[in-house]
């Protein structure tokens, strides 16, 4: 049996939790986090835990102040204990507002969960074979205020994701609602051409990622970076494309369509930012 922390109770993760009326059911008002945990130590916990408190101060949440990190990384410990994930781990914070109408919050305090799933030992390592990918139109991502955060309205997501398993593709690239590259359904996108490495800036609407800004902080100096707003043209032109998350680290892409990419430069980026991956 998998068990959960719901508002700091440990339950089975079976179990019923929420009422018709919450807000976060009705409205998708609230936000996640994506962490990975490794012999039970949450890798770049502070990174992740300050990305998700501005995305509680931005939706404006009342935070109580025993609502910590802290306690978050209590709760965490708990239940990869308890579900006996001890070696590497994904673990998700949902963070949603109570019940309600539109206009009628019972209250704005943050309630919470935090799940875990067991990961396999090789985990975050490069994959082999490269991804396929394929270019999803049906739904555009905004470029606003809440675009960066891990915010619980994901429809151009859920529905990229879909289509994508309906084309037997891995992942599908989304695009904003100029037109311009965002992200994928579950990372952020590089692509390398002539040796210099391209990522769309967070004003094209793409999710902050924490790797994202591990990778470029790592590889600063190393190579020329542009971040800016690229076309779909200009990923199809590309010589290679990685996509990373906090789960997988990176991950190299060897279609999109009918194109096809080496991964001759991602493999030294690899090398270089995860070395002691073991």
């Amino acid at each position: 049996m998998e068990y959960l922390v719901y508002n700091g109770k440990l339950l089975p993760a079976e179990m019923a939790i929420l009422t018709a009326s919450n807000r976060g059911l009705r409205f998708g008002d609230g936000l996640f986090e994506t962490l990975k945990s490794h012999n039970g130590q949450v890798e770049m916990a502070d990174e992740h835990f300050a990305r998700l408190w501005r995305g509680l101060q931005l939706l404006q949440f009342s935070i109580p102040k025993h609502f910590s990190p802290t306690l978050l990384e209590k709760h965490i410990s708990t239940v990869l204990n308890k579900n006996g994930h001890h070696a590497k781990a994904r673990i998700r914070i949902t963070i949603f507002r109570g019940d309600g109408g539109l206009y009628d919050a019972v209250d704005h305090q943050p309630n919470y969960l935090v799940q875990s799933w067991a990961l396999p030992q090789d985990n975050g390592k490069l994959n082999n074979n490269g991804l396929v990918l394929g270019v999803y139109t049906g739904a555009q991502k905004s470029c606003d205020v809440f675009s960066n955060l891990k915010h619980n309205n994901f429809l151009p997501y859920v529905m990229g994701a879909l289509h994508a398993k309906s084309r037997k593709w891995n992942d599908a690239v989304i695009l904003n609602s100029k037109g311009m590259i965002c992200d994928t359904t579950i990372a952020n996108i590089f692509f390398i051409s002539n040796g210099i490495v391209y990522t769309p800036a967070p004003a094209s609407g793409c999710v902050a990622g924490v790797m994202r800004k591990h990778i470029l902080d790592s590889i600063a100096g190393k190579y020329d970076i542009v971040e800016g707003e690229f076309t779909v043209e200009d990923l199809l032109a590309a010589d290679e494309v990685f996509l990373t998350n906090s789960v997988y680290n990176m991950r190299w892409v060897q279609a999109i369509d009918e194109k096809k990419y080496t991964n001759t430069v991602i493999q030294k980026i690899y090398t270089s930012v995860f070395s002691t991956i073991s």
